[in-house]
């Protein structure tokens, strides 16, 4: 059974960063499309950032040039990095495939960008 733990999430101030990071029970992350998902009060979980098995991106717009993903298979860990952090990137963000499976989902990492 497929587990994943995101950490990384905190409180940072308007252009600040953080590094999220997504470990999995298993090797999922071999021969699966990633994605860095998130979801703020009162809206729907959108994906923000997606990386294929051999590395291509993809970015929400709202994200790109200032949000990277990656992956780090052999530890079974996927990364976001946010730079330039907005108030309106706050959210929980959750790690899944994509296309994401309901019985992956983790607990999250709240994400809070606030002065």
């Amino acid at each position: 059974q497929v587990q994943l733990v995101e950490s990384g999430g905190g409180l940072v101030q308007p252009g600040g960063s953080l590094r999220l990071s997504c470990t999995a029970s298993g090797s999922i992350f071999m021969f699966n499309t990633m994605g860095w998902y998130r979801q703020a009060p009162g809206k729907q979980r959108e994906l923000v950032a997606r990386i294929t098995s051999v590395g291509s991106t993809n970015y929400l717009d709202s994200v790109k040039g200032r949000f990277t993903i990656s992956r780090d298979s052999a530890k079974n860990t996927l990364y976001l990095q946010m730079n330039s952090l907005k108030p309106e990137d706050t959210a929980v963000y959750y790690c899944n495939t994509d296309p994401y499976y309901r019985t992956y989902w983790g607990q999250g990492t709240q994400v809070t960008v606030s002065s």
